[in-house]
């Protein structure tokens, strides 16, 4: 894992440093936030602080190569996992794991024949699935429906072609889910599992996508566990004027899990945010409902078997939670820029189908629960605009910072050096709207 890590970090000062290189972006942020939970797994209000999402983030173009690259130091930040009533995933619950190190780590090529564009990547990162990446999204807190609804830190082969308003997706990876942030895939694996995308952008600022997905064996890296059958469906809708910003998206996604072929569980999600900003000032809303698999806590009451075991199996629950955003003008000092917020949730436990022996009264103490976040989005450069979708399956456009305009060829190191320096300063004239 270090080994990727030192290789990611090399690979960037090379980028970076590079004179033919004709665009190079580079960005870094951190959330210190503290969340309130009333109640939470152990039947009482719990109120932790830590540093969420830390992350530096990179893209590189050299005539038709192109890279990208996400380092994720969650493992050292939030080695408990972060509080999230309802979230699960990787041996935690009411918890969000932190994500691997090698978050995303591509190399690819892009080029155009005859009106159509097409582009192969390669490397750690998202499958082609489902919906961005909730990092690029306007609220702090993820959706519990983060594994129905995404595939990601798989090692990767993805080919995209668009003509028009269409884009198609193919792309196989290996099936096992990380066991821990420096948890390395396993090679032996990859090709065992596939997705595919299509997105129709119909007009300006909307797009329409459907994917479906065969993941093999996700939680037992042996490959002897259940496979999933996945399958999304995402409306998505944005537009950025001069200083002011609005975003929509919907979205349908379910997986089922089967055994020697036979449907043993089908998990379900539905779920509508939208966010609007105006001088600087972003209001949004998320309502989600989605299905949870319930399975026997530990003596630590956040974490369950890994690899899971059949006998744990408790049931379906059903989260519906409704999340409340308010973000503040972001505050610019030299490079940096801090965006405080305060994000409120309205979160309901009930039975799912089947209910099996899970019973929100008895684990919680109650069906209702609250959480509260406050926190303070520290960022300086131009984030991902579209995390999850490489080459030519990025739509044009994203809500944050835009990538800066490629360097002309021939352009001398010390000119494209101050040009890739203003991409990294923020200024009175940007778009106060960008997250």
């Amino acid at each position: 894992m270090r080994i990727w890590i030192l290789v990611t970090v090399a690979a960037l000062a090379a980028a970076r440093d590079s004179a033919p290189a004709q665009s190079v972006s580079v960005m870094a942020q951190a959330i210190p936030v503290v969340t309130r939970a009333d109640p939470t797994a152990t039947r009482a209000a719990l109120s932790e602080g830590y540093v969420s999402q830390p992350a530096v983030m990179a893209h590189g173009e050299w005539n038709w190569l192109r890279a990208v690259a996400t380092l994720n130091l969650e493992g050292l930040t939030l080695a408990r996992g972060e509080l999230s009533t309802g979230a699960n995933g990787e041996g935690f619950v009411d918890r969000r794991h932190p994500h691997t190190y090698a978050h995303e780590l591509l190399a690819g090529a892009q080029a155009s024949v005859v009106g159509v564009v097409g582009s192969m990547f390669a490397g750690r990162g998202f499958a082609p699935f489902g919906s961005d990446d909730p990092m690029v999204r306007p609220f702090e807190k993820y959706p519990v429906n983060h594994h129905l609804s995404q595939v990601l830190e798989r090692v990767v082969a993805i080919g995209a072609l668009r003509r028009g308003p269409a884009i198609v997706e193919v792309g196989t990876f290996n099936g096992d889910e990380p066991v821990s942030p420096s948890s390395a895939p396993h090679f032996s694996r990859f090709g065992d599992s596939w997705a595919a995308r299509g997105t129709v952008l119909p007009v300006s600022g909307l797009e329409l996508s459907a994917s479906a997905a065969s993941v093999k064996s996700p939680e037992v890296a042996a490959g002897s566990g259940v496979d999933q059958r996945k399958a999304s469906v995402v409306a998505r809708f944005e537009r950025v004027g001069m200083s002011d910003w609005r975003y929509a998206m919907a979205e349908w996604a379910r997986t089922d899990e089967r055994a020697a072929g036979r449907l043993t569980t089908r998990l379900g999600s539905w779920l509508g945010e939208a966010a609007a900003c105006r001088a600087g000032v972003i209001a949004a809303a998320r309502l989600e409902r989605t299905d949870r698999p319930e399975e026997e806590a530990q003596t630590d009451p956040f974490r369950t078997p890994r690899p899971p075991i059949d006998l744990s199996n408790l049931g379906v629950s059903r989260w519906t939670t409704l999340t409340l955003s308010l973000s503040s003008p972001a505050l610019l000092w030299r490079f940096l820029s801090g965006r405080p917020f305060v994000e409120v949730a309205r979160i309901a436990a009930a039975p799912g189908d089947p209910p099996g022996l899970f019973d929100a009264n008895r684990r919680y103490g109650a069906r209702r629960m609250w959480m509260l976040s406050a926190g303070v989005r520290l960022r300086s450069g131009a984030m991902h605009a579209r995390m999850g979708r490489y080459g030519v399956a990025a739509p044009d456009g994203g809500m944050t910072m835009p990538m800066p305009m490629p360097m002309p060829m021939g352009t001398d190191s010390v000119a494209g050096e101050s040009h890739m320096m203003q991409m990294h300063q923020p200024t009175s004239s940007a778009n106060p709207c960008i997250l």
